[in-house]
């Protein structure tokens, strides 16, 4: 079970990385703005819920929760202002790589990351 979670961050994350240094599926010329923005967008899509299921349900979880890391990341990383996001997603990620499970700092890593998504 914990391979198979590491092997999904780490496969979202490439995933994102790709998408943050080629500028998103719209072409170059992304901003870190973009980036922020495109975190919030995976975000939304994350269920937090489903990261333990099995099967494509819970492979689509944790893709989108490694994408909004990633990008949030990216955003930070050329604009400081995005910090505060990259670093919800990062506790909740570190958090949840610690106990593989979604627990209740995880859940408020989460909502504050949605928080600020929702004043972008």
């Amino acid at each position: 079970m914990a391979a198979l979670l590491v092997g999904l961050l780490v496969g979202g994350g490439g995933v994102g990385a790709t998408w943050a240094l080629t500028g998103g599926p719209s072409g170059a010329g992304g901003s870190t703005g973009d980036d922020a923005r495109g975190a919030c967008d995976a975000l939304a899509g994350v269920d937090e819920s489903k990261f333990s299921t099995k099967g494509k349900a819970g492979e689509l979880a944790m893709y989108r929760f490694a994408g909004a890391f990633d990008l949030s990341t990216a955003a930070a990383a050329g604009d400081s202002s995005y910090e505060p996001l990259a670093k919800a997603l990062g506790r909740a990620r570190h958090r949840h790589l610690q106990v593989f499970e979604v627990d209740a700092e995880v859940k408020k890593e989460l909502a504050r990351a949605r928080g600020i998504c929702a004043g972008l």
